[in-house]
């Protein structure tokens, strides 16, 4: 079972990311299309899949609402965040009140 709280990086690219929410579902954290690995573990690179190149920004949260999966991007890559062999979808920011 894939826990909150670990880091996974990409195959394709530099892009690395910790798991917020777990998933609904069973499946593995993915980028590029292409499925990620746990940070210190050694992997042979990929190539990334048509389709998936969209890039996942540092800061920014992806979530699927299907699965239930929410991951936080730690390090920018050109692969997009996905799940399961789909695209996660990136949560926009919530607008706070203002404080005039």
């Amino acid at each position: 079972m894939i826990k909150p709280g670990s880091r996974w990086k990409s195959r394709v690219c530099t892009a690395e990311a910790v798991l917020i929410r777990p998933p609904k579902t069973e499946g593995m954290p993915q980028c590029g299309g292409i499925d990620m690995v746990p940070v210190g573990e050694e992997a042979a690179p990929a190539d990334m899949l048509p389709g998936f190149g969209q890039g996942c920004v540092v800061g920014r949260r992806y979530r699927s609402e299907a699965t239930g999966v929410e991951m936080l991007c730690t390090k920018a890559g050109e692969g997009s965040l996905g799940f399961a062999g789909a695209a996660l979808d990136a949560v926009e920011a919530k607008k706070l009140p203002s404080s005039d």
